[in-house]
């Protein structure tokens, strides 16, 4: 589709160049053979001239009629030859311009489709197995209480994995948009303490001790976007880390810029899925693919940096723990 539509924008290039190099070519055809002409017409008639009064021309002090005819011609077969050099180098260039126009919009339609058919996947687990359990009980010829309870507790849990992820890919189509509300001054320290909150109970649950070393910088941006940015990542710490560990949350200013890192004491990532790990729907490793979550929350995280204007980096060891740090500007 996009080659088809890459060849049509360069016939529109070409076309369009074409028309302004023939016109323009046609113009100065016609003023200098008009001149050239007028040249002719002048030594006809002085031939004329000097024939009646039988005046004698001197030999090769004037330019013959043959010579301008084919300095006419010349000058005709020369503009052929550079119409048809601007089209050789016309159609190399537009279709050179046409590729980097239409790339940006082959990237945007490919992420697209590759985001309808990761977000199908993901659907089609929970909904299948939310069919299978239903077809099976229905083959139950007694079906006692205890079992219909526990087919509407299971059913109810994929449920709550359909409704997290229909959430995830809403946010996740909210932060592509160009948001305006990214310009309220943020205190750092409130959005960090702030996703703690919510996941201090998932931490308790495992014991795991969250230290918390923020300062109290100012940027600009969306307090609740970057409140869930931090609740991702402090997620993915407690889904990943040992019990009875402990999560480490430390900031710091330099230049314009403050830094915050996030370290825990996980499974860590292998170094070939680092590559991967921001993008949309990845799961690294089998270790950590067992834990709840559809590889999307990192995707939202690094979106939301990016939208203000910061930059989010990942280093992690297998069996020693995983760091995230994040670069955000500073209110100046």
């Amino acid at each position: 589709m996009f080659q088809s539509a890459r060849l049509k924008l360069t016939a529109w290039y070409l076309l369009i160049i074409m028309l302004v190099s023939s016109t323009f070519s046609l113009a100065f055809y016609r003023a200098s053979t008009n001149e050239i002409q007028r040249v002719i017409d002048r030594i006809h008639f002085l031939q004329q001239q000097s024939s009646q009064l039988q005046i004698p021309t001197p030999p090769n002090t004037v330019i013959t009629l043959d010579e301008l005819q084919e300095v006419k011609t010349r000058l005709q077969i020369s503009l052929i030859v550079v119409n048809g050099i601007i089209f050789v180098l016309a159609g190399g260039a537009g279709y050179f311009l046409a590729g980097r126009t239409l790339r940006p919009i082959q990237v945007m339609v490919d992420e697209q489709n590759q985001f309808i058919s990761d977000a199908s996947h993901e659907l089609r687990t929970p909904i299948a197995t939310l069919r299978a359990e239903m077809e099976a009980t229905l083959l139950e010829k007694h079906l006692g209480d205890r079992e219909a309870r526990d087919l509407i507790e299971s059913n109810l849990e994929e449920l709550g994995k359909l409704q997290e992820l229909a959430n995830s890919l809403l946010e996740l189509a909210h932060v592509h948009k160009k948001s305006e509300d990214f310009n309220d001054t943020v205190v750092l320290s409130e959005a960090i303490n702030a996703a703690y909150k919510k996941v201090a109970q998932m931490a308790k649950k495992k014991h795991i001790i969250f230290e918390i070393s923020s300062m109290d910088s100012k940027i600009k941006g969306n307090r609740q976007s970057l409140t869930e940015v931090f609740v991702n990542l402090f997620d993915n710490a407690i889904k990943y880390s040992h019990a009875k560990t402990n999560v480490s949350v430390f900031s710091k200013t330099k230049k314009n810029a403050v830094i915050v890192t996030i370290t825990d004491q996980g499974i860590g990532i292998a170094a070939d899925d680092l590559i991967h790990i921001f993008d949309r729907f990845y799961r690294a490793d089998k270790s950590r693919s067992q834990a709840d979550g559809h590889g999307i929350g990192l995707s939202i995280a690094k979106k939301i940096i990016t939208t203000h204007n910061g930059s989010i980096d990942v280093e992690s060891k297998l069996k020693e723990g995983t760091t995230f740090t994040i670069t955000l500007p500073l209110v100046s």
